[in-house]
Order: structure tokens, then sequence, then C-alpha cells
């Protein structure tokens, strides 16, 4: 942990997910204090039609992309809502998605629900300037 985990419709060359999970990498260790080597990040296509959202009462359904993170328990909600949109940022930069068809949900975990073997075991729980 943290997982960040980013669900889309389309199909992205190799290059580009790469790019992208370096920039969420990086972005997110900045932002978070965290050590880059705790972050995963997934770039899954869901293909066309994979995955939808009615934007308005009474609408249809329109394809969407959803941004989960699963982070360790800790930060307040503005550094939170900051990282949310950064990471959407890039996604709009270097995939081209749509802001207005982006979410993001987070999900957090204390440090011992995070095992890294190569990092030690269990993750401790975060604390402010850890990185």
């Amino acid at each position: 942990m943290p997982y960040l985990q980013l669900d889309v419709n389309g199909r992205y060359a190799a290059d580009n997910k790469q790019r992208l999970a370096a920039a969420m990498s990086r972005t997110y260790a900045q932002m978070m204090e965290v050590d880059i080597r705790r972050i995963s990040v997934a770039i899954r296509e869901l293909g066309e039609g994979g995955l939808w959202r009615i934007p308005e009462v009474g609408g249809e359904p329109v394809p969407v992309s959803l941004m989960m993170l699963d982070i360790r328990r800790g930060r307040p909600a503005e550094l939170r809502m900051a990282v949310a949109r950064a990471l959407c940022a890039h996604c709009i930069e270097i995939l081209g998605l749509r802001k207005d068809r982006l979410n993001v949900e987070f999900t957090q975990h204390d440090g011992d629900e995070m095992y890294h073997p190569t990092l030690g075991g269990f993750s401790p729980d975060w604390t402010p300037g850890e990185a």
C-alpha cells in the first residue's frame, strides 16, 4: 500500500500507462509523504462499455473512469482532495480522460493491513514527515 487503481473503458499504449504510473507514483509519494517503493499502480482496461455512470437524473449511462486509492489512514481531507486533483490531472494529460467522467474514491487502512516483504513486513501506521 498504497494501491492506486484506475479503471478505464479504453485501451492505451504500454508506454503511456508506464508514464502515468510513474507520474502518479511520484506525485503521490511527494504529496502524501510516503516511500515511493510502497506504491503500486494498476491501470485496468475494462474495454469499451466496461464502466458506466448516469451523470444526470433521467439521463442515460455514459462511459466513465474510476480511480480507487487504497491508502494508510491519517491524512486530512484537504490533503486527500489535493492528491485526488493532482492524480486526475495526470490521467487527463497522459490518457486524455475527461475530467467530468473521472471519479476518485479512497479506502483507508491501518498500517498492519498492508504487507511488504521487501520492506520488512507490515507497513507502519502513517505519520507526518515519514518519507
